[in-house]
C-alpha cells in the first residue's frame, strides 16, 4: 500500500448512545416528506450542517485543507458545523432539529428517512450529480422507492489492520480477531486484538460467519433471522475474551498499535495511513470474507431553514477539487471518480490506496429492519435489538 501523510483528523467515534429512535424500525421503511424545491434561489446567508469530525474543513488545522472558505465567498452562505461522533448521535441531532444538512452513514440514513427527518432531494438542482460514481447514484442507503434522499459524499471500508512484524505475510481471514489462535510469532492473539465499539459491528461477525459457517445461510449481514443473529452474538461473546479494547476513537487506536501491543483489529484507512506515514510496521488487507464499510450521504432536513444554501453546498460538496482534498485528508474514497486524478493532495494513486477497487467486496452499513427481503415470512432482527444486545456483549452478558 502506498502511504500518504494525513493531518490529525478522521472519524472519531464516541461511545454507544442508547437512543430510543431505533424502535421505529420494527415495521420497515416509509417515505419521508418531500418539500419539492424547484429552483435554487438566493442564499439565506448560512447553512447548518451536522458532520463527522474532519469532514468539513476550513484550513484551521492545516491551511492546505480548506473547502469551506471559497464556498462562503462565492455564495455568501456561512457554513456552521456541529460535529457528531456516532450515527446514533447524528440521528438524535436531526430529530431535535435546527440543522439543514447531515453527512449520514448507511446505518443512519434509512433511519432518518423512515423517521421522516429528511426530505427528498431534487437532483435536477444539483448539476454535478451526473458525475457521481454510478455505483453510488442509486444506492439503497439513500434511495427509497426510486426517490433520492441525499447526495453521496465519501465512502470507505473497514480493513483488517495488522502488525507486519507479527504477520510476515498478511493474514487472509478475519478469524485472527474472532477466534482464539496462535499467531505467526508463536503467541496467542488473546489480549492483542481489538473490535469496533458500535452495534453495527454485529454485521462484521455475521460477514465472517457467512463464510466460516455457510450452513447458517447468511446472505446479507444486515438481514439476520433469529438463528443467524444468535450465532453472531455467540461469536462476539467468545471474541470478548480476546479483545484488549473496543475502539471508538481513531487516535486512541493509533496509540494502541504503537504502544499497547495491539497486533490486529478492524480499522479505517485513516489510522493505517497515519501509522504508515510515521514508518510504523502496519499493513492492511480486505480478507477473503470481504469487509463491511461506510458510504456517507449529505441529506437535507425535512424542515431545513436554509434550503437554498443547502442545495448550493450539496453541489459544492461533489466538485472534483473538494472530493479529492477530502479523500486525502480523511483516507476515504471520493464519490466522484474524476477526483481521483490530478489532485496534488490525494495523488494519482490515492483512490486505489484508499480502496476504490474494493467496492464490490464491501458490505456497506445499512440499518437492520424487521421487514427484510432475505426472510420475508418471519422477518429479521431490527436495529433496536442490535443496540441493546451489543451493549450486553460489551458488559459480558
Amino acid at each position: 500500500m502506498e502511504t500518504y501523510a494525513f493531518p490529525v483528523s478522521g472519524r472519531v467515534c464516541a461511545r454507544i448512545l442508547t437512543i430510543a429512535m431505533a424502535a421505529a424500525f420494527g415495521a420497515g421503511l416509509g417515505g419521508a416528506q418531500a418539500q419539492g424545491l424547484q429552483t435554487v434561489g438566493k442564499g439565506e446567508g448560512q447553512v447548518d450542517i451536522v458532520a463527522w469530525p474532519g469532514y468539513i474543513e476550513r484550513g484551521e488545522t492545516d491551511k492546505s485543507y480548506d473547502w469551506v472558505t471559497e464556498f462562503e465567498k462565492k455564495t455568501g452562505c456561512k457554513v456552521n458545523v456541529k460535529t457528531a461522533g456516532t450515527s446514533d448521535e447524528m440521528v438524535a441531532l436531526m430529530n431535535e432539529g435546527g440543522f439543514d444538512l447531515v453527512t449520514a452513514s448507511g446505518d443512519a440514513s434509512l433511519r432518518l428517512i423512515a423517521g421522516k427527518r429528511v426530505q427528498e432531494v431534487n437532483v435536477n438542482l444539483i448539476p454535478s450529480y451526473s458525475k457521481v460514481d454510478p455505483r453510488l447514484q442509486n444506492a439503497p442507503w439513500h434511495t427509497v422507492e426510486g426517490k433520492h434522499y441525499g447526495v453521496p459524499y465519501q465512502w470507505g471500508y473497514n480493513v483488517l489492520a495488522y502488525n507486519t512484524k507479527v504477520f510476515k505475510k498478511p493474514p487472509t481471514s478475519w478469524s485472527v480477531v474472532f477466534e482464539e489462535q496462535k499467531l505467526p510469532d508463536g503467541k496467542s492473539n488473546k489480549g492483542r486484538v481489538q473490535a469496533f465499539d458500535g452495534p453495527i459491528y454485529i454485521a462484521d461477525a455475521a460477514l465472517y460467519l457467512k463464510s466460516a459457517k455457510p450452513a447458517l445461510g447468511i446472505k446479507d449481514p444486515y438481514q439476520l433471522n433469529e438463528d443467524q443473529y444468535k450465532a453472531a452474538l455467540d461469536l462476539l461473546r467468545k471474541q470478548r475474551k480476546l479483545v484488549s479494547r473496543y475502539w471508538h476513537d481513531a487516535m486512541i487506536q493509533v496509540d494502541d498499535f504503537k504502544n499497547e501491543g495491539v497486533v490486529a483489529s478492524s480499522s479505517w484507512g485513516f489510522q493505517v495511513n497515519l501509522l504508515q506515514s510515521e514508518k510504523r510496521p502496519i499493513g492492511s488487507i480486505v480478507p477473503k470474507e470481504g469487509a463491511t464499510g461506510w458510504a456517507d450521504t449529505t441529506m437535507l432536513h425535512v424542515n431545513a431553514k436554509n434550503p437554498n444554501c443547502a442545495y448550493m453546498w450539496m453541489e459544492h460538496s461533489i466538485n472534483a477539487k473538494t472530493q479529492g482534498d477530502l479523500a486525502a485528508w480523511f483516507g476515504s474514497v471520493p464519490s466522484v471518480p474524476a477526483a481521483c486524478k490530478g489532485n496534488a493532495l490525494l495523488g494519482d494513486k490515492g483512490c486505489e490506496t484508499n480502496g476504490y477497487n474494493e467496492f464490490d467486496r464491501i458490505s456497506f452499513w445499512k440499518t437492520p429492519t424487521a421487514k427484510c427481503a432475505d426472510h420475508p415470512e418471519k422477518g429479521c432482527v431490527p436495529y433496536y435489538r442490535w443496540v441493546s444486545d451489543y451493549i450486553a456483549v460489551l458488559g459480558g452478558r
